[in-house]
């Protein structure tokens, strides 16, 4: 779960106080494709955050990717201040992580990972064969969500942590079943450890459909397959539906086999600074993030478990295809000013 964007731009997010948020509306937020070549040759689809909406709830980062077939090749990069959630939806991943994490996440199951003050992981496509892959065999189709979770300054310097949910609940409701992720949805709850309220659902409808959604919260919709009808305005795969607060039900309509994601949450608080992994709150604090995953290069054994970062175990120099980091880019040489929110 990483941005591999080679010059990232600084993404300053402002607090979005509930007197500013938006009641029940329907805006479409384009996607964009951003290629991230090099390590991992895959263009994804990123929906968030976007220059006028950065953030609904705590969720502050959506990339799309898939169908295709090549291969996740994620080697070792940083992370702080954020949850991210790893949510497949084709193919297999094998993660790592400098918690001493070594799992494999497959389609309807979930991987949490809690960066806290900071933490390294790799990401890896599982393949049929052993490396060096037998050219001769197609590639299994990848395709999945990549989503960070802001988290808030109550929690966002403590230590790092993961974990896997293997079975979430599935709730039934008029004209949809739906499989929750994280938060509340429902009246079913997710196990997954979250430090903000929050929903993230992956649901299926046909036809008429009735949601129930908190009413507290800002929420959005990703259409995977298929298609809705939100009132009365069409929403196809790719954009992301912004649907705004206030709303106690959504009525769709679906095109048969639809399948989306709705994500919402308490509009988030705090202002935020976000430049490639980091989720920060000031530009200092970006700089000293970036100096530590560099300065770790090279580390080894107890000094470099004992770095900021920790280290992903087989990565190591003799570790062949999968032997090395990912280095952070080049900061700005601008500091950018806060960003607000513009609805159309």
């Amino acid at each position: 779960m990483t941005n591999l964007e080679v010059t990232p731009e600084q993404e300053v997010c402002p607090p979005a106080a509930p007197e500013e948020s938006s009641g029940p509306c329907l805006q479409l937020w384009p996607e964009r494709e951003v290629p991230l070549g090099g390590v991992r040759a895959m263009n994804v689809r990123r929906t968030l955050p976007q220059r006028g909406l950065p953030t609904i709830g705590a969720w502050c980062f959506l990339d799309s990717f898939g169908p295709d077939r090549t291969a996740m090749s994620v080697l070792p990069h940083p992370h702080i201040g954020l949850q991210t959630v790893t949510w497949p939806l084709a193919g297999h991943i094998r993660h790592r992580d400098s918690v001493g994490s070594d799992v494999v996440v497959r389609p309807g199951e979930l991987n949490i990972m809690t960066a806290g003050r900071g933490v390294s992981h790799s990401e890896f496509a599982v393949l049929p064969s052993l490396p060096p892959y037998d050219g001769g065999e197609r590639l299994p189709l990848q395709r999945g969500l990549q989503l960070w979770v802001a988290l808030p300054d109550s929690h966002r310097h403590a230590a790092p942590a993961f974990e896997q949910h293997r079975e979430l609940p599935a709730v039934t409701g008029e004209g949809f079943t739906a499989t929750v992720m994280v938060g509340e949805f429902a009246g079913a709850t997710s196990p997954a450890t979250m430090y903000s309220p929050i929903v993230g659902a992956d649901i299926s409808c046909a036809g008429p459909a009735v949601l129930p959604l908190n009413k507290h919260f800002e929420h959005a919709v990703l259409v995977l397959d298929g298609g809705l009808v939100v009132d009365g305005q069409e929403v196809p795969p790719g954009p992301l539906g912004y649907l705004g607060a206030g709303r106690t039900l959504l009525a769709v309509h679906a095109l048969p086999d639809t399948r989306f994601v709705l994500i919402g949450g308490e509009p988030f608080q705090e202002e935020l600074l976000m430049w490639w992994n980091f989720v920060a709150r000031t530009h200092e604090e970006v700089e000293e993030a970036r100096e530590a995953w560099e300065a770790q290069a090279g580390l080894t054994g107890s000094e470099g478990q004992a770095a900021r970062y920790g280290l992903v175990e087989g990565h190591g120099r003799d570790a062949g295809a999968e032997a090395g980091r990912i280095p952070a880019p080049a900061l700005p040489t601008v500091r950018l000013a806060p960003r607000k929110r513009s609805m159309p």
